[in-house]
């Protein structure tokens, strides 16, 4: 067998079974395949039902003729490129009207051996070429299909962790993206531990400073309180200009959230220390109060398409901001179960009981001055 014959398949069309075993015998004798058919209409249905890869078509047959044959082959999409050689008994007119219908080639009888080898080679080696492009082409559509459904996938996941992380640290929108559930998203009720904090003297800079220069205050504030809240894996509930609520144990619950808000409200009143006195030299007197309480709250998001928040809603948020108002520039107030919850570890002195706007009951507090961990835990 050689090469170009590898595999190939001709349907040789002729209504005298006397040509088809000729061709049949020359072809089979250098490896093609041969499928016969002695008429248009079977020819057509041969074509149609199974794999061809050349067509040796005689023109004058009963019924439809080979030129309407090969008009028909032409028309479909899936046999458009099928190679078709005419044979003819005739001269030059039905050659040329063997090409206008679609023609690849012709060959006149009686068929010259040699030539019909020649022809039937090149024209299957085409063929191959052809079937490789279209294998190629579905392969490479496949592959944009499968590339789409990735893009898509990956935008909708960028979407959900861009949301996510408004109010989630980094780590835990990713582990949540990954797990794929936003359940937590639901409204459900539990025990919250929640740190408010702000400027003093904020609202007396913002009177008497241009807005630019409030807003790069704000920025470097925020900035430099974002990544603590990350990095102690606390859920961001909102920015309200100098105003920010943080609260631990939701979505996603830790056993040490009161040692965990205690730690971070310290670190937040370090950094914050250290740019007050880079805006003391640029002439801002400016300060920062903490609150930490603990309580239910019920969670869950709110918003609309498009704009959703996660909130937390109960007395417990508004017991934090209280003590916050409550506190002197650079101080930490917590209730005494946020103290008791902590730990030992957790150095703080009495601040009083606190009589708080919205609480019909004083409300004990604590000074928190820092984090000995010499200590034994208790």
């Amino acid at each position: 067998m050689t090469e170009d014959a590898s595999g190939a398949t001709v349907l040789v069309v002729d209504d005298q079974p006397p040509n088809i075993r000729l061709l049949d015998a020359i072809l089979t004798s250098r490896g093609y395949e041969v499928v016969a058919a002695e008429s248009g209409e079977e020819a057509l249905k041969v074509i149609s039902d199974s794999s061809v890869d050349l067509v040796l078509l005689d023109i004058r047959m009963p019924g439809i003729d080979g030129y309407e044959v090969c008009r028909r082959i032409r028309e479909q999409d899936h046999t458009a490129y099928l190679p078709v050689v005419m044979v003819t008994a005739s001269g030059d007119e039905e050659k040329v009207k063997a090409l206008e219908v679609g023609a690849d080639d012709f060959l006149t009888k009686p068929v010259n051996r040699n030539e019909l080898l020649a022809r039937v080679a090149s024209l299957t080696r085409i063929k191959r070429y052809q079937d490789t492009i279209e294998r190629q082409a579905q392969e490479l559509s496949a592959w944009n299909r499968e590339l789409t459904s990735r893009v898509d996938a990956q935008v909708d996941q960028l979407e959900r962790m861009s949301r996510l992380r408004r109010f989630l640290s980094p780590q835990l929108a990713e582990l949540v993206v990954d797990s794929g559930d936003e359940t937590f998203l639901e409204s459900h009720r539990r025990e919250i531990v929640v740190v408010f904090c702000d400027l003093r003297g904020f609202t007396k800079f913002a009177e008497a400073s241009e807005p630019e220069e409030v807003m790069g205050v704000l920025g470097e504030y925020h900035q430099a309180l974002g990544d603590l809240i990350f990095r102690f894996e606390g859920t961001l509930e909102r920015f309200a200009g100098d105003g920010l609520m943080v609260f631990f144990n939701d979505p996603v619950r830790c056993e040490d959230g009161p040692l965990r808000a205690i730690r971070m409200a310290l670190a937040m009143r370090t950094r914050i220390r250290g740019l007050a006195e880079v805006w003391a030299r640029q002439g801002h007197d400016l300060a920062m109060g903490i609150g930490i309480a603990q309580g239910y709250a019920t969670l869950g998001k709110i918003g609309f398409e498009g704009r959703f928040d996660y909130a937390a809603i109960g007395s417990v948020t508004n017991l934090a901001s209280r003590l916050c108002d409550a506190a002197d520039p650079w101080q930490i107030l917590v209730t005494e179960r946020v103290l008791s919850a902590a730990g030992s570890l957790v150095v703080g002195e009495d601040a009083g009981a606190r009589d708080l706007r919205g609480f019909s009951r004083t409300v004990r507090s604590y000074s928190i001055k820092g984090v000995d961990n010499s200590r034994t835990p208790s």
